[in-house]
């Protein structure tokens, strides 16, 4: 009886750990080391906004400013919103999003890409967002898009993982479309 008992346990232990390890590898896959680009000539740079240190902003500039586009345009998320960010070299257009989230910089980009013709965009998010907003962006605008983004903070890392889960179970339940 003990035994069978002992096997009992045994096993799912091991499919316990099973989960965890599968778990891990998709996390890591999808929020850790998405797929991204190369930086290539765009109409475009768009930074993803809400990022402290407005990363995402000055990597978009430094891609305009060195050629990829002429202009930048900035997602000033946060409360309060960050100061547009400025070059001398291109020209920075910044904008907060209604709703004050990704699907809501996904629909205000769509909307410009149309409004002006662009056809090729790049796109900086944080590493761990690149999933989720590739699948919205993807929803909302025909623009071709490349994904370049900057690397989380190591310290908010294991936050933004499990925030990233919440946030793609919503763009892919709750909230579908564009």
């Amino acid at each position: 009886m003990r035994l069978r008992s002992l096997r009992k346990r045994e096993r799912a232990l091991i499919v316990i750990a099973v989960v965890i390890v599968v778990f891990s590898v998709i996390s890591a896959r999808l929020f850790l080391w998405p797929p991204t680009d190369s930086p290539a000539s765009v109409d475009a740079v768009v930074a993803l906004g809400g990022d402290p240190g407005q990363r995402n902003a000055y990597e978009a500039i430094a891609l305009a400013d060195s050629g990829y586009a002429p202009i930048a345009v900035i997602s000033l998320g946060g409360e309060p919103p960050a100061p547009c960010p400025r070059s001398r070299k291109i020209r920075v257009a910044c904008f907060r999003a209604n709703p004050l989230d990704t699907r809501g910089e996904a629909e205000y980009v769509a909307t410009l890409a149309a409004h002006h013709g662009w056809k090729r965009l790049i796109i900086v998010p944080e590493r761990t967002q690149t999933t989720r907003a590739r699948l919205l962006f993807e929803r909302c605008t025909t623009a071709t898009l490349l994904w370049v983004p900057v690397s989380d903070p190591v310290s908010r890392l294991a936050y933004d993982v499990v925030y990233e889960w919440a946030a793609l179970f919503k763009a892919l339940v709750v909230k579908p479309a564009c």
